[in-house]
C-alpha cells in the first residue's frame, strides 16, 4: 500500500471519528483520565525513566490501568549525523505510533513520572513529537503518575500490550527549525530562547556533549524550571507562568526555542506555544549540542579566564 493511498485513508478516519475525538487540553486532571479509563478512543502512554527516578520494573509493579509503557529516548528521539537525540525519521515514528496504537480520532494522553522539571520534559518533548507529526489529540497528565497516586485512584499490575492501529504523519514543518534555518535567524527577527539553567546560558558551565560553551548569539535567558512550583513536580498555575515570562517576550514574537538536545526546550515550547498562546513557536531540536558541532559557528559567553581556571583547577580533584 502506498504513502498516498495511506494517507488517503487516514484522511476518511479524521473525518469520521471527529465527531467522537476527546479534544482533550493540553494538561489534563487525573479525574478527567479517571473518566475515561476503558475507552477505545484513549491510548494511555506511561514514561518510567531515570529521569523521573523510575523504572519499567516499577511500572510492571502499578501502573494506570490500560496505560502502556514506553521507553524514552526509546523510539522517540535518535542520533543522526553527528546529532543527538535528534527527532528519527518518518516512517520510523509512524511504525512506532502505529505499534502503539496511536490514531486519527484517538486521544494521546502523555504521563511522566511527576518528579520534576527535566521529568516533565519528557513528556513534552513527546507531545511536541506528536503535534510536529500533525496528531493535535494530545494531552500531558498534570502532576504524572504521582499525582494519580496521591488521587488514591484505580491502578494495575503487569504489562499492557498496545492494541495497534494506523498512524501516518502530516508534518508541520512550521513546528520545527533546523540549523541552516537558524543560521539565518541570527540575523533575523526571531527571538532564540534558552532554556538552559543560568550558568550554561552565560557559558560558566555547559553539557558534557556541547562543544563549546556559551549561547546562541542574541539569545535571552529563560530557565525552563521557572515554570515550575517550589517541588518541582508540575507546572505552576496560568497566572505565574505568564509572569514568568519576560515582558520583551510579545505574544507575536517569532520564537526559537532551544536547550541543548531539544529536551528542556520542548519544556518552554509545551509552555509558550500550547498554554500561552503564542503562535510562532519553533522548536531546535539539535540545540546546542548540534550548533556547536561546527567551530566556525558563532556563540556569545560571558565565560572569563578566572572560570577556566576554576575548572581546570576541581578537575585536578574529580
Amino acid at each position: 500500500m502506498t504513502r498516498f493511498v495511506l494517507r488517503l485513508a487516514a484522511a476518511a478516519a479524521s473525518t469520521l471519528y471527529a465527531a467522537i475525538a476527546l479534544a482533550a487540553q493540553p494538561l489534563v486532571s487525573p479525574e478527567w483520565l479517571k473518566g475515561r479509563l476503558g475507552s477505545d478512543e484513549v491510548v494511555i502512554v506511561e514514561f518510567r525513566t531515570a529521569l523521573g527516578e523510575s523504572s519499567r520494573d516499577e511500572y510492571l509493579t502499578a501502573h494506570i490501568p490500560g496505560a502502556i509503557w514506553s521507553d524514552y529516548p526509546g523510539a522517540w528521539r535518535t542520533d543522526r549525523d553527528g546529532y543527538r537525540g535528534t527527532v528519527p525519521s518518518v516512517e520510523k515514528l509512524e511504525a512506532y505510533l502505529s505499534e502503539l496504537g496511536v490514531a486519527d480520532g484517538k486521544t494521546v494522553v502523555l504521563v511522566p513520572v511527576g518528579a520534576g522539571s527535566s521529568d516533565f520534559g519528557v513528556a513534552a518533548r513527546a507531545y511536541w513529537t506528536l503535534k510536529y507529526l500533525g496528531h493535535d489529540d494530545v494531552a500531558i497528565l498534570e502532576g504524572g503518575w504521582k499525582a494519580w497516586q496521591a488521587a488514591g485512584l484505580p491502578t494495575e499490575s503487569g504489562d499492557v500490550t498496545p492494541t495497534g492501529d494506523l498512524f501516518v504523519a502530516e508534518i508541520r514543518d512550521a513546528y520545527r527549525i533546523e540549523t541552516p534555518d537558524v543560521s539565518a535567524e541570527i540575523e533575523g527577527d526571531a527571538i532564540l530562547v534558552d532554556a538552559r539553567p543560568e550558568e550554561q546560558y552565560r557559558g560558566r558551565d555547559k553539557s558534557g556533549e556541547a562543544s563549546r560553551f556559551g549561547r546562541l548569539p542574541g539569545a535571552m535567558s529563560l530557565d525552563q524550571n521557572l515554570f515550575f512550583d517550589e517541588k518541582g513536580s508540575r507546572l505552576k498555575a496560568l497566572p505565574a507562568l505568564k509572569a514568568s515570562v519576560p515582558a520583551s517576550l510579545a505574544p507575536d514574537a517569532e520564537i526559537v526555542s532551544y536547550c541543548n538536545t531539544g529536551h528542556w526546550a520542548a519544556t518552554n515550547w509545551f509552555v509558550l506555544h500550547e498554554l500561552l498562546g503564542y503562535e510562532n513557536v519553533r522548536l531546535y531540536v539539535e540545540s546546542m549540542v548540534g550548533w556547536t558541532l561546527d567551530p566556525s559557528r558563532p556563540v556569545e559567553s560571558d565565560r572569563t579566564r578566572l572560570d577556566d581556571l576554576k575548572a581546570w583547577w576541581n578537575g585536578l580533584f574529580s
